[in-house]
């Protein structure tokens, strides 16, 4: 029995060793699955109040202007990069606005430092015109 012990001395450091690097590799990519779906949270929003912004401006040109501004002025530009906003819909009282973002984000602004590469984000949202504005 005692010579079974001395046998399996020093066994839980081995394994430390071995799975600690494994744990620690889970843990940042649950970290940057997390970061990614804050950044897609954040081109949502910046989508939305393009969108927004749009729907208030009186002919097409304006709410083009309106929907980069506050694009640009929304997204961190360190780790992403966006093409411009691309507006759709009718734009007539009554109408809607629609405005499709696309990114691209690098994986290092997603939290896993060193590892090459980029993943595309797109966003995409709607806003209607009031029935009762002036347009064109």
């Amino acid at each position: 029995m005692r010579n079974r012990r001395r046998g399996q001395r020093g066994s839980m450091a081995v394994e430390l060793v071995i799975l600690a690097p494994v744990m620690l590799a889970f843990l940042m990519l649950i970290a940057a699955a997390g970061r990614l779906v804050a950044v897609k949270g954040d081109l949502g929003a910046a989508s939305r109040d393009a969108a927004r912004a749009a729907s208030l401006e009186r002919d097409p040109t304006s709410a083009s202007t309106a929907a980069r501004s506050v694009v640009s002025d929304s997204i961190d530009k360190q780790s992403i990069s966006c093409q411009a906003p691309n507006l759709g819909g009718n734009f007539v009282a009554g109408g809607y606005v629609s405005v499709n973002l696309t990114c691209r984000v690098s994986y290092d602004g997603l939290g896993l430092i060193g590892l090459p590469g980029s993943v595309e984000v797109k966003a995409t949202s709607d806003a209607p015109i009031d029935t009762y504005r002036r347009t064109g």
